[in-house]
């Protein structure tokens, strides 16, 4: 009996995962149906769908936020769980080539104003977030910390622009740089090289040199479009 029950809310479970990731009839990021419903609409009990949702929410492909619902996981940690197939992995790719885009359409620009709007004390946090970057880099350059600290660095360039449009441009390169490491594809070659170009972004903001900034901003950017073979259309 316990052996049918646990089939049950596993096939249950399938059922679902298959309603997410091939019919596409639940999108990353949306809320199931309420217990009631979607228990009817699979011709199970309550009781086999917890269960079910129990063993999805261990893979990572639905969260239950509690007094709101499940939902489906977002896509980036729906990814870092493993579970990708060859789509999902072009999917990824797409996504993350069209942010990489839209950062170099803005953020050379960006970096060359915070050369020259950024005062002293902006310019010492920035350096100091750099060094810390390129500490992380070596220790571990595929570890959370390095996730952050890359984030930091290069928002703090962009909060030094002051210009408060670009500003909010800062949930966009965080989410460019945790897809570059859900992607996991090629990181130690994007790990080198962000080491090196940092270093030249480093010494051409201590020397406000606006349009050599700009440079190594866009190289920076071209190396890691490159390195994840994410090929931007011209």
């Amino acid at each position: 009996m316990g052996s049918e029950k646990e089939n049950l809310s596993q096939r249950t479970a399938e059922n679902i995962r298959k309603l997410i990731l091939d019919d596409k009839i639940y999108r990353f990021g949306e809320k199931l149906p309420n217990e009631n419903e979607l228990s009817e609409k699979l011709g199970i009990s309550r009781t086999t769908l917890r269960e079910a949702i129990r063993i999805l929410s261990a893979e990572g492909l639905l969260t239950v936020r509690r007094g709101k619902g499940t939902f489906v996981t977002e896509q980036v940690d729906q990814y870092a769980s493993g579970r990708i197939d060859v789509q999902d992995f072009s999917t990824m790719k797409i996504r993350l080539r069209d942010l990489y885009e839209t950062r170099l359409i803005f953020e050379p620009e960006a970096a060359a104003l915070a050369c020259k709007r950024a005062t002293e004390d902006e310019i010492a946090e920035i350096l100091a977030l750099g060094e810390e970057c390129q500490k992380q880099l070596l220790k571990d350059p595929k570890g959370k910390k390095r996730i952050e600290s890359e984030s930091a660095f290069h928002g703090a360039i962009l909060k030094a622009s002051h210009n408060d449009f670009i500003s909010q441009f800062m949930p966009m390169l965080t989410e460019t740089i945790e897809r570059t490491f859900s992607l996991n594809y090629n990181l130690d070659v994007v790990a080198e090289d962000a080491y090196k170009d940092h270093i030249l972004i480093m010494n051409f903001l201590e020397k406000r040199d606006a349009q050599a900034l700009k440079s190594a901003v866009t190289i920076h950017l071209h190396h890691a479009v490159l390195n994840e073979q994410l090929e931007i259309p011209l």
